[in-house]
């Protein structure tokens, strides 16, 4: 028997001009709006157990800020902790936001959204209502590409440049599958949850955006009558928007960034279109399901961290000095090649007196046959590949940047090979592979 209910709500959570903008090894401060940032909550409950979907459009939000966030909205509430489920969407125009700033418009976020956190929360499960679920997989084609590339020199390089001739081919494969799951309150509205993985770093610029999951949103909201659309990103580690191959028309309305990265506002509209065609190729033929229990559970794991050997912290005391001094121009590097290095030589700056690990919190909520599993940083795709396989599941929802934000999980091959997110991630090889077997095992114990 369906015991399910659902709620939504959502509040606006756009900044004060002037806030440091999340997203790159360079300086940017808001300087305007091209679109709303919002925050939205789904709350579901059955029986007893309530849990609690939030999507915040924010590049990534620290481990200290969520658990402050979660918190809150426990307390005020009444929903556990082990049930909130705080996710970023990694847009890479949205602000700054640390749990210890002390920069005076960074604290006057952190405390408006202390409190919009925790009412539009409470909004959210003021809105349940009796709804059935239904899932469906729908696809979003030629939007998504690897951005890891073998070079014909047999390095490997992130982002190196719309048709550079030095490129041999990209190091994996896409998922263009676009996960959706269908809430239909009685007497109330459609609930849409969407999970795909891609960056949305396709705006550029200091100026405040959602990026393409606000059009997303927008989109799917315009195209189905009495809907309301919550979007949660994937395994988007080495994944982004960047097509290095472009043909016909596919630069329209882009230009050349200051990282070879081609970026664009109407390219964002475009992804969001594109990501709603499989939204739309799954929605009215979404497989209901009766839903019976509601579970949420959270596994810490340790992982070893990569800190640096001593021969290789002078390089990199002398490289993270220069780019603090805002003198990169003395670095023989462009592009990503130049956001490499530095991010390289920051990573090994602050692991030089340690910690030998970290603690990694995985949350997974289960409603039904469907299970998210949230990751606190930027997996790769072979992660959320990897994860989705986990027997047991009529679907599984991986997503990043989930109660916390502790950079990149790159495969083991990409430690081997080399590349931005290898070299930068605080994490030792194996990281991946770990988080794949104690997911699996978190979400056997959902079961």
């Amino acid at each position: 028997m369906n015991r399910l209910q659902a709620g939504f709500a959502r509040g606006n959570i756009t900044p004060r001009m002037g806030i440091f903008v999340r997203g790159y090894y360079k300086p940017r401060y808001a300087d305007g709006v091209l679109d709303e940032l919002e925050l939205n909550a789904l709350a579901l409950a059955c029986d007893n157990s309530k849990v609690l979907l939030i999507s915040i459009d924010h590049c990534g939000l620290d481990k200290d800020t969520c658990t402050a966030y979660r918190k809150h909205i426990s307390e005020k509430t009444g929903v556990p902790m082990e049930c909130v489920f705080l996710s970023s969407t990694h847009t890479h125009t949205g602000p700054q936001l640390l749990y210890t700033s002390t920069d005076p418009l960074e604290k006057e976020y952190f405390q408006f959204l202390y409190g919009r956190m925790a009412d539009v929360a409470q909004f959210a499960l003021d809105d349940l209502k009796p709804a059935r679920m239904g899932y469906g997989v729908g696809t979003a084609s030629n939007i998504s590409f690897i951005r890891r590339f073998r070079m014909k020199d047999g390095s490997v390089r992130t982002n190196p440049g719309v048709d550079n001739p030095d490129i041999l081919h990209p190091i994996g494969n896409v998922d263009e599958r676009v996960n959706v799951l269908r809430f239909d309150q009685e007497n109330g509205n459609s609930l849409v949850l969407v999970n795909f993985g891609n960056h949305p770093d396709t705006v550029g610029g200091s100026k405040i955006s959602a990026d393409w999951p606000g059009f997303l949103r927008k989109t799917v909201e315009k195209t189905l009558d009495n809907t309301r659309c919550i979007f949660f990103n994937g395994a988007q580690g080495d994944v982004n928007h960047v097509n290095v191959h472009p043909r016909g028309g596919y630069l329209n309305d882009m230009f050349m960034d200051f990282d070879d990265v081609s970026r664009g506002y109407k390219h964002a509209q475009y992804i969001g279109r594109v990501v709603t065609a499989g939204v739309l190729q799954a929605y009215d033929k979404v497989q209901y399901t009766d839903v019976e229990t509601l579970q949420g559970l959270q596994r810490t794991i340790s992982i070893p961290s990569n800190m640096p050997s001593p021969e290789e912290l002078p390089e990199a005391h002398r490289i993270n000095d220069l780019h603090n001094a805002g003198r990169d121009y003395e670095l023989p590097y462009k592009g990503m090649q130049l956001t490499t290095i530095v991010a390289q030589a920051a990573r090994m700056v602050q692991l030089e007196h340690g910690p030998n690990s970290f603690d990694m919190d995985l949350i997974g909520i289960s409603i039904g046959p469907i299970s998210l599993i949230g990751i606190p940083g930027e997996p790769f795709n072979g992660i959320g590949l990897g994860l989705k396989e986990a027997p047991g599941w009529d679907l599984v929802l991986p997503c990043c940047l989930t109660n916390g934000n502790q950079g990149y999980f790159p495969m083991q091959d990409a430690y081997d090979e080399g590349g931005y997110e290898a070299k930068s991630s605080v994490f030792k090889a194996g990281v991946a592979e770990l988080i794949i077997q104690e997911g699996i095992a978190l979400l056997d114990a959902l079961h």
